[in-house]
């Protein structure tokens, strides 16, 4: 039998805001989807402005004490080489947005931050290492990584997501779930990311991006443009590919013909 060809799509709203709420109802579906066939779920969940007005929107939305949050596992795309607690790391904000507000129905053994500056993991290739470690303990048989049913990315004006950025040696990483990321363009310089690998074991990766400030990057991508050159392009789901985005986003895409 044939396996499916993983599906594409995009999928636009008006704004912002509009785009964080549906990307939420839009989880919300899926996991309650999910859990009437199978248990537990993983979703890997990502910052950024759009990505943190995503959790806070699932936190705000009565349909998410419908969800069995103790069977739910919780992971990260990228962190912050930053100390627990700082507020630039994504594990604090996600902690802010969504995840204390589930408080007890969400297992503290099932959220899995991505490792901190200890003198267990002093650098990000450490701290790497250990999240490899922790994602293989619940993979299957063979895997690196669990088959994540949602992978949440953001995407940055460059086209990188996670923390794979173009010209950098991660996004060529291979045989590998995780990578230490050094000289990020961005701030901080030290990161952890899972690499494309990773990214692509998931059974949806949705890629979620606003503003004008992204529009030639969701072009490039959506042309298939080489992952040196825009990361985000291979940002691919072994069922479905989700591009969610709003208008302003769309502005340099070409419509097709007809």
């Amino acid at each position: 039998m044939t396996a499916p060809t993983p599906v594409r799509d995009v999928v636009v709203h008006p704004d912002a805001t509009v785009l964080a709420e549906a990307t939420a109802a839009r989880l919300l579906t899926a996991l309650l989807d999910a859990q009437s066939h199978r248990a537990p779920l993983h979703v890997v969940v990502t910052g950024g402005t759009v990505g943190i007005r995503t959790l806070e929107a699932v936190a705000a939305s009565p349909v998410r004490d419908a969800v069995d949050w103790s069977q739910v596992h919780v992971w990260w795309g990228d962190e912050r080489f930053l100390p627990t607690g700082d507020p630039d790391r994504n594990e604090t904000q996600a902690r802010t947005a969504l995840l204390d507000a589930l408080g007890g129905a969400l297992t503290d053994a099932h959220v899995h931050p991505m490792p901190a500056p200890t003198d267990e993991t002093p650098t990000p290739e450490a701290a790497a290492e250990a999240y490899a470690g922790e994602l293989a303990r619940w993979a299957a048989p063979g895997a690196r990584t669990p088959a994540f049913d949602v992978l949440l990315l953001g995407m940055g004006p460059d086209g990188h997501v996670a923390s794979l950025f173009p010209g950098h040696d991660a996004v060529h990483t291979t045989g590998r779930s995780t990578v230490g990321v050094h000289g990020s363009p961005k701030p901080p310089p030290l990161r952890v990311s899972l690499t494309f690998e990773a990214i692509r074991a998931a059974r949806e990766v949705w890629v979620v991006a606003a503003g004008a400030e992204k529009a030639a990057a969701v072009a490039s991508a959506l042309s298939d443009a080489p992952v040196e050159q825009t990361p985000a392009s291979g940002a691919l789901g072994r069922r479905r590919t989700l591009w969610l985005v709003d208008v302003a986003a769309t502005a340099e895409l070409v419509p097709p013909e007809g």
